[in-house]
């Protein structure tokens, strides 16, 4: 079964997003989605769309049709904006946490991107994104250089092609690695923890609600907090799965690595 991934095209509508000399983020995010998609479908991924045409929807929508399509990534397209024209540039990615294969993936479609030229600004936690905290599967926001930028604007426009090539390339790239162990990964052991409590009371009644649910759940204590940890797994990304399907059940996650 191929893997599914719905992509964003940030804004839409009545919602230009960010706008410079005339030029529409909006715009730029739905052309650069489409395109994606194509080289994405072409190599075998069932891909959905929030949007292929200008309209709007808000970001609460845009995450809730990702959890009701069951897909298994979250993708979302946009430019970036600074306040002083001409200052910054460079491709940053933002996930909800630093962890999991999420992370991977942005920081695998920013290496990509680098490729192309763009200076790599890293990837950084948004926990207060809603399409990163509302999705229930991994979700990645891709800023793809500065709209106010005239270097990055040059580099989107001259390379659109190799830019979208790059990006998809970031996801497939992350998507066959996924099932394989790294050196690294053999060295540590990783856990999915969905709370942390300074009220024993509170952790047991996680804990109680998690393996009413088949969850393999258990409490460590430490530092003076309960901390509520499922799994254990000698592989990132068998806990990045774990991470996955708690985040469906509706929990905050992170994975932490001992």
């Amino acid at each position: 079964m191929p893997y599914s991934i719905m992509l964003d095209a940030g804004h839409g509508g009545r919602d230009p997003g960010a706008v410079y000399n005339g030029r529409r983020e909006k715009d730029d995010n739905l052309r650069l989605v489409l395109a994606i998609g194509e080289i994405l479908q072409n190599n075998g991924i069932d891909v959905q769309y929030t949007r292929t045409t200008d309209v709007y929807e808000s970001p609460l929508q845009k995450a809730m049709e990702a959890n009701e399509a069951g897909v298994d990534f979250f993708i979302s397209i946009h430019r970036n904006s600074f306040p002083t024209d001409n200052v910054v540039s460079g491709v940053e990615s933002l996930v909800y946490n630093l962890s999991g294969i999420k992370l991977e993936m942005a920081e695998n479609i920013n290496a990509q991107l680098e490729t192309v030229g763009f200076v790599n600004l890293g990837v950084k936690a948004r926990p207060n994104l809603i399409v990163l905290s509302r999705t229930k599967m991994p979700a990645v926001l891709v800023e793809v250089g500065f709209i106010n930028s005239n270097t990055d604007n040059t580099l989107f426009d001259q390379n659109f092609d190799a830019i979208a090539q790059a990006i998809a390339d970031g996801v497939l790239q992350t998507l066959s690695t996924s099932g394989s162990t790294s050196p690294e990964q053999n060295t540590y052991t990783y856990r999915v923890q969905t709370g942390a409590f300074r009220n024993p009371m509170y952790a047991n009644r996680m804990l109680n609600e998690l393996l009413e649910q088949d969850f393999p759940a258990a409490i460590t204590e430490g530092d003076g907090l309960f901390r509520v940890r499922v799994g254990q797994f000698d592989n990132l990304d068998d806990a990045s799965e774990m991470e996955q399907r708690l985040r469906r059940a509706g929990y905050q996650t992170v994975i932490v690595r001992e």
